[in-house]
């Protein structure tokens, strides 16, 4: 990891980023490590899929960037942390269940290429997560939204092993298993080449391939990656 300027923030706590592909663990090692340390965490996928959700509910289209940024600017998404893990509210309606459906998955990977929304996401990232003790995952946290964050990390892991992932993780087998599968991969070339954002690791991230770790293996190592970075902001 290249030197960066240390922040020290009002309540002397981290902000961590946490980007990736698809099944490469983010969202699980995220939400772990933010119980561990008494942080937020901070989904950015949720925030994009209950906007997808409510293009969905309204019957807009995926593929029109400024109807998408209008529904956003009129919208009021929140995240609460819980002991299971965030809940997911859009005007007020839990739909923390709803979001991780399919049909929503895939909207929010279209919703999310268009700059006007990602503009508007990340401005509202910022706001919840600047002052610090935050973990955010997503795939342009840590060269994006928090371009100065305390620690950066970019987790991968290979392609069979995250298709792998995804499928136990839904529960799929037969013949949808295909399908999932190669719904990941698009998502994967879309992530990695759009105009606005595309999926590339930061410069002072430290990456982490987690083909050959376990879930436990890959959070013991980001919390001593945090733990050094306390000291050094304590220290500094």
């Amino acid at each position: 990891m290249n030197d960066h300027t240390d922040h020290n923030h009002p309540n002397g706590k981290l902000i961590i980023a946490i980007d990736g592909p698809a099944g490469a663990g983010k969202s699980t090692i995220a939400s772990r490590l933010a119980r561990k340390l008494g942080y937020v965490n901070l989904e950015s996928g949720a925030m994009y899929r209950a906007l997808a959700l409510k293009a969905i509910d309204q019957d807009a289209s995926f593929d029109d960037e400024a109807t998408l940024v209008r529904l956003a600017q009129a919208s009021r998404i929140q995240l609460e942390p819980t002991l299971g893990g965030n809940r997911t509210l859009l005007d007020g309606r839990d739909v923390s269940s709803r979001i991780r459906e399919r049909d929503v998955t895939e909207a929010a990977s279209r919703v999310s290429v268009h700059p006007g929304v990602r503009a508007w996401m990340v401005a509202r990232q910022q706001e919840m997560g600047g002052g610090g003790g935050v973990v955010m995952e997503g795939r342009d946290i840590g060269t994006k939204v928090f371009p100065d964050a305390d620690l950066k990390i970019f987790l991968d892991a290979d392609p069979v092993v995250r298709e792998q992932r995804r499928m136990e993780q839904q529960k799929i087998k037969g013949a949808v298993a295909a399908s999932v599968a190669a719904d990941l991969r698009e998502r994967d070339q879309r992530d990695r080449t759009r105009a606005a954002s595309p999926l590339v690791a930061a410069e002072d991230a430290v990456v982490i391939d987690s083909t050959g770790m376990a879930e436990d293996e890959v959070l013991a190592r980001v919390e001593e990656l945090a733990a050094e970075r306390l000291r050094r902001q304590i220290g500094s």
